[in-house]
């Protein structure tokens, strides 16, 4: 694979990734909380945990969650020396910070309410309670924030690739 494949590769598969996650982090925030902040406790613990155990699957996993992160990495070393870097390194930094939040604050919460077990048998109430809903909501618009320009910095580095090619 020559040189030139291999960046166009790496950039098209971070930028494509890194939209996916972006959609997925401004779906959770435009739609999915303020549509689950509606609903009685019982209907939101047992929503969020089967979104919870929908959305913990290889595919997305592989293909959306890791494979921005992986993906922009491996751009930025295809990319080392263009005008495309300094791009793809900014995405590639904010969307760390993205997994970083998700790991520190997401997953937590995420696991918590999971494992509260079948909501026809806890005090969904309290459940819901100890899931911090705001916060995870809040910290969630940190994602938002951080991904939708890491999508943004990656489409004008295949703006800059494609200019280099021409």
């Amino acid at each position: 694979m020559t040189s030139s494949v291999l960046r166009a590769v790496t950039l098209m598969g971070a930028t494509i990734t890194m939209g996916l996650m972006a959609g997925i982090f401004a779906l959770f925030a435009h739609t999915i909380m303020p549509g689950l902040r509606k609903a009685d406790d019982r209907t939101f613990v047992a929503a969020f945990q089967h979104i919870d155990r929908a959305i913990i699957n290889p595919w997305f996993m592989i293909t959306a969650f890791l494979g921005a992160l992986v993906f922009s990495i491996l751009a930025a070393i295809a990319n080392r020396g263009t005008s495309a870097l300094p791009w793809i390194a900014v995405a590639a930094g904010l969307y760390i910070i993205a997994v970083i939040i998700t790991a520190a604050v997401h997953l937590p919460l995420n696991d918590a309410i999971t494992s509260a077990g079948d909501p026809a048998h806890i005090d969904v109430a309290q459940v819901r309670a100890q899931f911090h809903e705001t916060r995870w909501a809040a910290w969630n618009l940190v994602r938002v924030a951080t991904s939708v320009p890491a999508f943004g910095l990656l489409a004008w580095a295949l703006v800059l690739f494609g200019r280099a090619s021409a």
